[in-house]
């Protein structure tokens, strides 16, 4: 069902328009003025198709075409007017008008044509062949007499919802386009999942049951253990690889920002929004749509989102118009979502509705033996561009790498490979290139495992321990803390806050 605007000062055309569309299963909307048309344009949000009177009082016809080319170049808008010149119709070309009906017009000589991308049209009482001349000049590619039978305007709506469903499909295009060039080029293979231990068969095997199948997915992993990798995996090997796979951290935004980040809004819908943005979901259509970070989505927000999984529809931030989208979701975090629900922050409907196939992701520290697979497999990555002399490690380097915890995981080995690659002096890394901390004198300090604690105890004080010894290694500086670690600095601030260290 389309959503039509009719602005007219004539009621009897008025109505019998609106009577039409509505015969055609269509929503209309009617205004007897050009600002009132406009002010309903605004406040409907998504409108497929304008038809107004070119002569009223106030805001005409061809001001009405300027207010909805500012609002939304791509919305097909028709003019109906008794009162047509040489000059309306040249002003109204340059606007963005595409065709013309003279009046009379007969149901028989309607025909389709091609049309250009912004669909406008004009209906006249004064067509002569220097005036259809002239207006297929400027683009226009029909004419047709008045008085006009309900068959015709039938015809020409659904012309236009063709033209504005092709706009929207290819506005959608393009922002997806510009998404993915905002993205950092990446591989997206299934072998990018490195590991032969028994723990990572296991999800390969569970990754290529579930790929096929449009079931929600949800990953249960440390930070750094590579749930997004998992996810791209699932999507690569679905029936939905040649759609779109979109992501959104909901972990970094606020509640307000996420909103219009997962449905977009409207233009208008607060400061700022100037022009209307198609949201995750839209540009997600046809693909999959990764929520990493889930656990730390607000129940406000959880509500609307349980909605969008149980009905795949939604509305943009300041509109009303329902869109419809088909998307696949697979959702991941790093908290204990069972715990959450326990605790009353998370919805237990929707952790059941995202939780269809739940699939854990090891530490590193449970799956030592693919320790030296990724050592080997990082050097071979970020070599050639970072130290294209090294083509191994020495082994008592290895040993140093399989004896630490890893508390970031394989995010963590990556960032210590590409330390070492920068300060290795031959082909091979040795213990001198690692890190401080993993190197002989202080940073060979044995880490304390202290006894009789939950493993979640024991690894934030092995976090802690780690912290503090490349903070007195940094000397106190923070960014460099940070490097060391290899997490961001925002992140640093806050473990430095959590375990007092300062």
């Amino acid at each position: 069902m389309a959503t039509i605007l009719i602005i007219d000062d004539n009621e009897t055309i008025r109505e019998g328009l609106a009577h039409t569309v509505r015969k055609m299963g269509h929503r209309a909307l009617v205004a007897a003025t050009g600002d009132d048309g406009v002010a309903q344009l605004k406040a409907a949000g998504e409108v497929d198709f304008v038809i107004t009177d070119l002569r009223m009082e106030g805001l005409d016809g061809v001001g009405v075409l300027r207010r909805v080319t500012e609002l939304d170049p791509s919305l097909p808008t028709m003019i109906i007017t008794a009162f047509g010149t040489v000059e309306t119709a040249v002003e109204a070309m340059k606007l963005g008008a595409f065709d013309f009906l003279t009046k009379p017009f007969a149901p028989e000589v309607v025909r389709k044509s091609n049309a250009p991308s912004l669909p406008t049209m004009i209906i006249t009482a004064f067509g002569t062949v220097e005036t259809a001349v002239e207006a297929m000049k400027l683009g226009a590619f029909d004419f047709l007499t008045k008085p006009f039978a309900p068959e015709v305007v039938r015809l020409k709506v659904e012309r236009a919802l063709e033209l504005a469903a092709a706009r929207r499909a290819r506005r959608r295009l393009e922002a997806q386009n510009e998404y993915l060039r905002g993205e950092v080029e990446q591989r997206y293979q299934f072998a990018e999942l490195i590991g032969g231990s028994e723990k990572m068969r296991r999800v390969f095997r569970t990754v290529e049951r579930v790929a096929p199948t449009d079931s929600s997915v949800f990953i249960a992993g440390e930070s750094g253990t590579g749930k997004e990798l998992v996810a791209r995996a699932v999507h690569n090997l679905s029936k939905r690889a040649t759609g779109p796979f979109i992501k959104v951290n909901c972990g970094a935004l606020t509640e307000t920002l996420l909103e219009s980040e997962l449905f977009g809004h409207e233009r208008g819908a607060f400061t700022g929004a100037i022009k209307t943005k198609l949201g995750r979901f839209e540009l997600a259509d046809g693909g999959t749509l990764f929520l990493d970070e889930i656990g730390d989505v607000p129940l406000s927000m959880q509500v609307k989102l349980l909605r969008v999984l149980q009905e795949q529809e939604f509305e943009r931030v300041g509109g009303e118009q329902t869109v419809k989208v088909d998307v696949r979701v697979v959702s991941a975090t790093h908290k204990n979502l069972e715990a959450e629900v326990a605790a009353g922050r998370f919805r237990q409907d929707f952790y059941y509705r995202l939780h269809v196939v739940p699939l854990e992701l090891p530490p590193l520290r449970e799956r030592r033996d693919d320790i030296p697979i990724l050592v080997h497999h990082f050097i071979a990555k970020l070599g050639p561009r970072t130290n294209p002399n090294v083509r191994a490690i020495a082994d008592d380097a290895l040993g140093r790498l399989m004896a630490y915890a890893w508390p970031g995981n394989v995010r963590e080995l990556e960032n210590v490979i590409e330390q070492a690659l920068v300060f290795a002096d031959g082909p091979t890394i040795g213990v001198g290139s690692l890190p401080g901390f993993l190197q002989g004198g202080d940073g060979d300090e044995r880490l304390e495992v202290p006894h009789e604690m939950s493993l979640p105890e024991i690894l934030e004080d092995l976090e802690r321990q780690l912290i503090l010894k490349a903070f007195r290694k940094a000397n106190g500086v923070k960014t460099e803390t940070a490097r060391l670690l290899g997490i961001k600095t925002s992140a640093l601030y806050y473990k430095l806050d959590k375990y007092g260290i300062s």
